[in-house]
């Protein structure tokens, strides 16, 4: 008998319409879903958490909270990434103990933990904070190709995460990459190495996902992940339905009850209607290219959605084309969070800008200075020196050169007057500190998902209020819409009123691509010199910075916080 894991409540509407199901769409079918057999739920983790607050105005923790009380028999699982936790980047020891403290106590049992580099430094705090607050631990094997990852050193991996006390062994193969073959020697090698009972987790992104899974139950694979069937497939997983069906009268039979899947997921068809707008012609297909530019189930939805938002669709092949190129360069990461979005963030930038490395995310340089781990394979030295400089890459576990963090978050959420009235807002605000001290303050406004059918329109809120992205047929137009004023305009309007590129003053600084500015390190009358950084845009989930390309002084200022600018608008002028 092969255990199931059912991911439709994460990974499969992470996969398939960038996280964007509500919780009021999940707790109506979740007490019949508890009612099948799974091994697991998973309901939580990965960018569930981001997206609740970025884009639903929902609070995360309620979410587990409320599922846990219609969930009584099945095990909630959830999805860490190792010392980024539910982030984008490393957090403090203090942050990573006490989020996974809050996790257990809000209602998960199992925490699948990997880390995008493999690096078993990055790991040890949260399975060590994991089993001691009492959770099942998964150990998470990051699956992908190249010359240096081997099936060798995947075992070396899980024999180390059994020493580590971890109680299952979880292939994750984010990118739909493992062949049944593969698949086959990969779970027969770990299970001679170790007596951990084996998890493996795919994607239908190569179309080899279910038939993988048909080999590794020949391999004795103990439990496996797949998804209801108007959730599955494309860049998620297989599908729950075909896949128990095709289980039946085998040693591997589920047992379960094929009437009650149909019911589920003929909820879950009439769910999806809903999040039409959101769904992706190039997510929802299998696609064996898959197995050249590896990107993810959960990137290549947003890949698609950024590059339609840059109006460079047009584009998207020499995206895919640039990724494979850029993973090579920095030393063959796998494409999983945060690896992914700096691989991902930096092919577009290379493309957009129309010459490579032209503009590096603070995040590749970052990478390329070991602070998100050690680098699978050596970057060329002459690139790792056009990225960093003349810095030293760091040799030491990342996170050792992190300083406690909660302290600080709580002096911070009393200087602002945050009104955070418990750990778990304490923990939100620490993780992603603008994002939730807007959800804390009430601000947060759950993007619009209404279709006018007639029009064939749809509109979608963005970051400032004042903003709309129009989307007519498959054209966008950008919107802004703000209010008459008798007399003097406010400072924020002022500020929206951009002069036309072409019609740009003298020492106007340009935003490289379009993103939300969520930092401005200048003011008026500041004097600033070439190379010093004056904007810090959010492109991808990445950081970029605009940099003064001149010596001078901030003349005025034409952008605000949390606006949304396109390549081209003129952030500033440095006289």
């Amino acid at each position: 008998m092969v255990k199931i894991i059912d991911t439709t409540l994460r990974d499969a509407h992470q996969s398939l319409i960038a996280t964007r199901m509500r919780t009021e769409d999940m707790l109506p079918i979740v007490e019949k879903m508890d009612k099948i057999g799974f091994y697991s739920l998973e309901v939580w983790g990965g960018a569930t958490f981001d997206a609740c607050l970025r884009f639903l105005a929902e609070d995360p923790w309620q979410r587990l909270r409320k599922i846990k009380e219609k969930v009584r028999n099945t095990p909630l699982q959830m999805l860490l990434r190792g010392q980024n936790l539910v982030g984008y980047r490393h957090y403090a020891d203090d942050t990573v103990k006490k989020f996974v403290s809050l996790a257990v106590k809000n209602g998960i049992d199992i925490i699948r933990i990997f880390d995008a580099l493999n690096d078993m430094r990055n790991m040890e705090v949260s399975i060590k904070s994991s089993k001691d607050a009492g959770a099942i631990v998964q150990g998470g094997i990051s699956y992908t190709t190249s010359p240096v990852h081997t099936i060798e050193k995947f075992v070396e991996m899980a024999v180390e995460f059994e020493k580590l006390g971890c109680d299952v062994i979880c292939i994750k193969d984010m990118a739909g990459l493992i062949t049944p073959q593969a698949a086959y020697d990969l779970v027969s090698a770990i299970k001679k190495a170790v007596r951990l009972p084996v998890n493996l987790h795919a994607h239908m992104t190569s179309g080899m996902g279910a038939l993988s899974y048909y080999a590794a139950c020949q391999a004795g694979v103990d439990i496996v992940d797949c998804a209801f069937s108007p959730f599955a497939g494309g860049t998620s997983q297989p599908a729950l339905e075909p896949f128990a069906a095709a289980l039946q009268n085998t040693p591997y039979d589920t047992k379960f009850d094929l009437k009650n899947l149909l019911e589920i997921g003929y909820y879950f068809l009439q769910v999806k209607q809903k999040y039409q707008s959101l769904c992706s012609p190039v997510a929802e297909k299998s696609d064996v290219s898959v197995l050249v530019h590896q990107i993810p189930g959960g990137m290549i939805s947003n890949l698609y959605s950024q590059l339609k938002e840059q109006k460079a669709l047009d584009r998207y092949s020499d995206v895919l084309a640039e990724v494979p190129a850029v993973r090579k360069d920095l030393g063959y990461p796998p494409l999983v969070t945060p690896a992914s979005q700096i691989v991902g963030t930096q092919a577009v930038l290379n493309v957009l800008m129309g010459e490579r490395y032209k503009k590096i995310t603070e995040q590749t340089k970052d990478y390329c200075l070991g602070l998100y781990g050690a680098v699978p394979a050596a970057i060329d030295n002459k690139l790792l020196k056009k990225i960093i400089g003349n810095q030293k890459p760091i040799t030491c576990r990342p996170a050792d050169l992190l300083k406690p963090e909660l302290e600080k978050a709580k002096r911070e959420i009393e200087e602002q007057k945050i009104p955070a009235n418990s750990e778990e807002d304490l923990l939100s605000y620490a993780l992603y500190p603008q994002i939730a001290a807007k959800f804390l303050r009430g601000e947060a406004k759950a993007e619009t998902l209404s279709v006018c059918e007639a029009a064939a329109v749809t509109a979608k809120q963005t970051f400032s209020e004042e903003e709309f992205i129009v989307s007519v047929d498959d054209e966008e137009f950008r919107i802004k819409i703000r209010p008459a004023h008798e007399g003097q305009a406010s400072t924020k309007e002022k500020e929206t009123l951009k002069p036309p590129k072409e019609q740009a003053p003298a020492g106007a600084i340009f935003s490289p691509i379009q993103g939300v500015v969520i930092l401005i390190k200048v003011k008026a009358g500041d004097s600033v010199r070439k190379g010093d950084t004056l904007i810090v845009l959010e492109v991808m989930k990445m950081q970029a910075e605009v940099h003064a390309d001149r010596d001078g002084q901030i003349k005025e200022i034409y952008t605000f916080e949390s606006e949304i600018v396109d390549a081209g608008d003129v952030l500033m002028v440095v006289e």
